[in-house]
């Protein structure tokens, strides 16, 4: 999917909030609901995962695309272990 240098440009922003806080537990089906519903209301969603969740960068790029895939929205951004969402509209 292409997407728009207004929408990378807004993900990058330091002044965009997190919104979804990934603890302890980890992903499951309250994640992913909060993250769906909340891409209903906004196009950008910033997600952190709390560091003892995913240990290195390849633990977290493959979280990272499961909650894409299972929440059908697309990873625009990724530093760490913070990443922005956009619902594709």
């Amino acid at each position: 999917m292409n997407i728009p240098n207004a929408i990378k440009r807004n993900a990058m922003d330091s002044s965009l909030e997190i919104t979804i806080r990934v603890g302890k537990l980890g992903i499951n089906d309250s994640v992913i609901d909060e993250l769906k519903q909340q891409l209903k209301k906004r196009k950008l969603v910033k997600v952190k995962v709390n560091q003892g969740v995913a240990n290195g960068s390849s633990e977290r790029k493959e979280l990272f695309s499961l909650i894409s895939s299972s929440s059908e929205s697309t990873l625009v951004f990724q530093r760490g272990n913070i990443a922005v969402f956009w619902s594709g509209m």
